[in-house]
Parts: C-alpha cells; sequence; structure tokens
C-alpha cells in the first residue's frame, strides 16, 4: 500500500472552522484529524468525546496555510523527500502545495510537481505534492517499511543532529551574551608599597 486510505482525506480536509457542538467553547475550532474514523475535522473537546483511544494529529497555520508537525506525521507515514521548516521552534511540513510565481533561474531546488523553490534539496514542497509524485511515478511510497522506513529514520536522525547544533549554538550565543551583560571581576591591583627590610636597631649609647 502506497498510500494510506485516509491520506487523500486529510488533504481534502477544510480545518479551522468553528465546531457545531462546541461552539462556545474556548478550543472549538476544528484542527484535528482521526487517522482511524478518517472523517472531518474536530475540536479539542471532540477528541476527548469520541476519539480518546484513537490516532489523531493536529493541524495548526502557517501563513494561512495547513501544516503539520514532524514529530507527529513521521509516527505514521513516510514523510522522504518532502521540505520541511522550521516555525515557532517546530520543524513541520505543509499538506498542500501553496501557489508560487515561477521560480527563477538562480532557484537551486524546485518541487519536481508544482515547481515550487525549495530551500533543501528535496524532491516535493508538501505531501499534497508528494502523493500526485507517488501516483504518476510510482518510485517514492508514504509506508513505513522495508527501505522508506530506512530512509525515515535516517532522516530523523538527521534532523536530531541539526537540533543539537542549533542548541549548541543558541547556548555558546546566550553564554557569550551573559558574560557581555556581566564582565568578569578584575582581579585586585598588585600591591605598590614597598616592603620593609627589617626592623631598625638603635645605636647603642656612648659611655
Amino acid at each position: 500500500m502506497l498510500v494510506p486510505p485516509w491520506l487523500e482525506p486529510l488533504l481534502k480536509t477544510s480545518f479551522f472552522n468553528v465546531c457545531r457542538f462546541h461552539g462556545d467553547g474556548a478550543r472549538s475550532e476544528c484542527n484535528m484529524f482521526c487517522l482511524d474514523c478518517n472523517r472531518d475535522a474536530f475540536c479539542f473537546y471532540c477528541r476527548s468525546s469520541r476519539h480518546k483511544d484513537h490516532q489523531v494529529i493536529q493541524i495548526r497555520r502557517s501563513s494561512y496555510h495547513d501544516v503539520v508537525r514532524v514529530s507527529e506525521i513521521q509516527k505514521v507515514l513516510d514523510i522522504s523527500g518532502v521540505q520541511t521548516y522550521v516555525i515557532n521552534s517546530a520543524r513541520v511540513l505543509f499538506l498542500n502545495e501553496r501557489p508560487q510565481p515561477k521560480s527563477g533561474k538562480g532557484v537551486a531546488h524546485i518541487c519536481e510537481i508544482c515547481g515550487r523553490s525549495l530551500l533543501d534539496p528535496f524532491r516535493f514542497c508538501s505531501l499534497g505534492c508528494k502523493l500526485v509524485g507517488v501516483k504518476r511515478n510510482g518510485d517514492a511510497s508514504f509506508a513505513l517499511d522495508g527501505n522508506n522506513e530506512a530512509l525515515a529514520l535516517e532522516r530523523r536522525d538527521g534532523i536530531s543532529r541539526r537540533s543539537v547544533s542549533s542548541r549548541s549554538e543558541e547556548e555558546e550565543s546566550r553564554e557569550g551574551s551573559q558574560q557581555d551583560m556581566y564582565p568578569a571581576t578584575p582581579p585586585p591591583p598588585a600591591s605598590t608599597a614597598r616592603r620593609r627590610k627589617g626592623i631598625p636597631h638603635r645605636a647603642p649609647f656612648a659611655s
């Protein structure tokens, strides 16, 4: 199975509408999708009451486009070949293609399906474009088994190494800032007083 049965419904689902059952609640926006039920989006309260023991992923928004965190989606899907981004300190990928002007000549990496410019040497800009590529060429898969699982693990390891490197750089930068804010206490100045060579002795009185 190259494509799981819930993926296409997920990509076609409209998110962030107000829940018709919990419209008065503070967390009533429909930003969740159940992989077991494979139906419409639902809110936080629906999850607690109707999808308690199901596989659920949460959809987020970036510049009016739907994204999902890599840490969630990579557990159920092989995302190799899809460009990822760091948004609000979390690594995410886009669900669907985003419109963009035609890429210029100086762009090094582009999506194989829609031609969108990419930051890194990936094949697709989104899960939607990878889906088209899987159906069109058959040289990619979403299934987490065999070689695809190894690729996914390798990708996760690469992300972990980049995260550790970023944290190290951040810590070094923070330490440098603290050193600038709180300069080291200077050593005490060397004493300039002359040491006395010894106790002076008075000359004896003459007899």
